[in-house]
């Protein structure tokens, strides 16, 4: 079955650094246009990035020049690069295929990392 796997989130100061990575089974991952979102405490689930099957990259604003994606398709792995990291990007981030996967007729997400920017 479909598995969107994400890792590589914890607990980092302002200012630091994390870098996150979602493995993909079961999807045509090397034609896939894939993207990372995040769901703060409280909020809906946004869009931070996404990236196309020959590495296109597109980030929404707030994010361009601290967030990088990447993807590894021998690996079936998208990978996003968090820099300069603010409280303020305190969130579950998850990554999907764009458009969002569906599965019995509805969205599937996987279980999603946790990130906590604090001192």
């Amino acid at each position: 079955q479909v598995q969107l796997v994400e890792s590589g989130g914890g607990l980092v100061q302002p200012g630091g650094s994390l870098r996150l990575s979602c493995a993909a089974s079961k999807i045509r991952f090397s034609i896939a246009t894939m993207g990372w979102f995040r769901q703060a405490p409280g909020k809906q689930r946004e869009l931070v990035a996404t990236i196309t099957s020959s590495g296109g990259t597109n980030y929404v604003d707030s994010f361009k020049g601290r967030f990088t994606i990447s993807r590894d398709n021998a690996k079936n792995t998208v990978y996003l690069q968090m820099n300069s990291l603010k409280p303020e990007d305190t969130a579950v981030y998850y990554c999907n295929t764009i458009p969002i996967l569906r599965a019995a007729g509805m969205e599937y997400w996987g279980k999603g990392t946790l990130v906590t920017v604090s001192s």
